[in-house]
């Protein structure tokens, strides 16, 4: 079943229809960790079991012949039939957060055809926040239109959020706000809906950035490596992580940003 077959409007109707309904299910467990023990490792287990056998059984229903990123992707020749389509989802970002009962953490889904960007979304179940964007079109929030900050420089009001161990690999004057949310996807969201100017990632995995890097994009932003070149998620789907550190950005205020960072050898 191509994607001409169905349609983006069903595609996207599955979609949010299932992230919507893992939400529900993952408020289930939400802030039940372990209180004696700082991570309750068995809860988000437990949790991200669940939601991924969830979203298996829905897609095998109904797009038996599309493919869950990483484990049943076929090495990438081209395709013409249905296994060109690619989804990719990540259960649970922010998973510290999501066992002590912090509302900042969520659901990702992005759908792929053919290595290009089809729509991401990205759901916070706890705040009741639903990111989406079309790849090439508008981003949103709800039903409202997002963008980034039209701020073409920073200032001591600006915010950059951070991954924890932030302060360990760098030397910063950036003169605003540096905070850590605890939720990758949570972060980029942030930064296309212009609440934050910027924000560094590290070491994550495709499923986490996935959705977000639509998101930022359709809303006018970027995500940069650290040399200055253009972070794009479809290029290197096989490495499955990306090990660099990533600045999200918008385009004006990129330099400024990259400027004031300094990294720690």
């Amino acid at each position: 079943m191509a994607l001409k077959h169905h349609g983006i409007e069903n595609l996207t109707q599955f979609a949010t229809e299932l992230v919507c309904r893992s939400g529900e299910e993952a408020l289930s467990y939400y802030g039940k960790g372990e209180h004696r023990i700082k991570f309750d490792e068995n809860l988000i287990t437990e949790t991200e079991l669940h939601l991924t056998e969830l979203f298996r059984e829905q897609l095998r229903t109904n797009f038996p012949e599309h493919q869950l990123f990483p484990g049943d992707q076929e090495n990438g020749d081209y395709t013409h039939d249905g296994k060109r389509h690619l989804w990719i989802y990540d259960p649970l970002d922010g998973v510290a957060n999501f066992q002590a009962g912090i509302p900042i953490w969520g659901i990702s889904l992005a759908l792929f055809d053919n290595f290009w960007p089809v729509f991401g979304m990205f759901h916070m179940p706890a705040t009741d926040d639903l990111f989406t964007a079309q790849a090439g079109s508008k981003a949103f929030r709800g039903e409202d239109e997002i963008s980034i900050s039209p701020q073409e420089d920073i200032s001591n009001e600006s915010l950059l959020l951070t991954f924890s161990r932030f302060h360990q690999h760098y030397h910063s004057t950036f003169p605003g706000k540096i905070r850590n949310l605890g939720c990758t996807a949570a972060h980029i969201c942030y930064v296309a809906m212009g609440r934050a100017e910027a924000a560094i990632i590290a070491n994550e995995s495709y499923e986490d950035i996935a959705a977000a890097w639509i998101i930022i994009e359709a809303a006018g932003g970027k995500m940069y490596k650290m040399d200055g070149s253009e972070f794009i998620v479809g290029q290197d789907l096989d490495a499955q992580r990306d090990t660099e550190h990533l600045l999200v950005a918008s385009p004006h205020t990129y330099a400024q940003i990259h400027d004031s960072l300094e990294r720690i050898s």
